[in-house]
């Protein structure tokens, strides 16, 4: 495998690039290229760790919990990597996420007494926004090439790396994603959408669209403002990214 990172050992390499599947829950990015992941290391032996990040020290734990644990399996998962540890920094309940993930006691043990359950409702909400921005990301080259959407399969869009990208979500929310699945869909109930609910669908997708990116572009600003340093693996993930980070849905306006 070639190294991602100059003068990265192929161990870090593959730490790297399995981390690129963690994904901030709400902004649906990697932690990679949002500039999350602090430092990996790894043994000769195969003993991993990985240092994360976050924009600030109160970042919802609930949403934190969810990209350590998804980074401890990424990495787990990596041939040749004999135990894991991921440390989140600099958060005001760093030691509740820490433990739980290592202990692996899940999000309502890891928070006894404040938690009331498990985080899978959650991951499946902003899987649906993701959904959802994913949705206008494919339509609006379709609209401003004169395309409806309405009527489309996803076999029958033009391929693109969004189209690809909405696929993921829709497989992992386990909504129909192949060639012959509608394009325009309710993310809820994985009902096609057609007829007069056709542009209030399409308003919100919108809508979702503009808020994660505006989210996402707060976020790089807060966490290049609290570190003022480029997260390992970052450099790779945001070419062609300006010094100062402006969201699309900025530079649009």
């Amino acid at each position: 495998m070639a190294s991602r990172v100059r003068g990265a050992i192929p161990q870090v390499a593959a730490m790297l690039a399995a981390l690129d599947a963690v994904r901030d829950p709400e902004l649906d990015e990697p932690v990679t290229a949002l500039g999350f992941v602090a430092s990996c290391t790894v043994s000769a032996d195969g003993d991993a760790q990985v240092r994360l990040r976050l924009p600030t020290y109160f970042c919802a734990p609930n949403f934190a919990f969810l990209m350590v644990a998804d980074a401890y399996d990424a990495v787990s998962a990596i041939p040749g990597v004999r135990s894991t540890e991921v440390v989140l920094e600099d958060h005001f309940a760093s030691d509740a996420i820490n433990g739980g993930v290592a202990a692996r006691s899940g999000f309502a043990r890891s928070f006894d007494g404040e938690a009331v359950g498990e985080l899978h409702g959650l991951r499946a909400g902003f899987l649906r926004k993701a959904v959802m921005a994913g949705t206008d990301q494919v339509c609006r080259p379709l609209l401003a090439a004169g395309t409806s959407p309405v009527g489309l399969t996803l076999g029958e869009v033009p391929p693109s790396a969004a189209l690809d990208r909405l696929r993921q979500r829709r497989a992992e929310l386990g909504l129909p994603s192949d060639d012959g699945a509608p394009l325009l869909l309710d993310p809820a109930t994985g009902e096609p959408v057609s007829g007069e609910a056709v542009p209030l669908h399409l308003r919100r997708a919108r809508t979702t669209r503009i808020s994660i990116e505006a989210n996402g572009g707060i976020c790089r600003g807060m966490l290049r403002h609290r570190y003022d340093s480029q997260g390992l693996g970052e450099e790779e993930n945001s070419e062609g990214r300006p010094d100062t980070w402006v969201s699309p849905a900025t530079r649009r306006r």
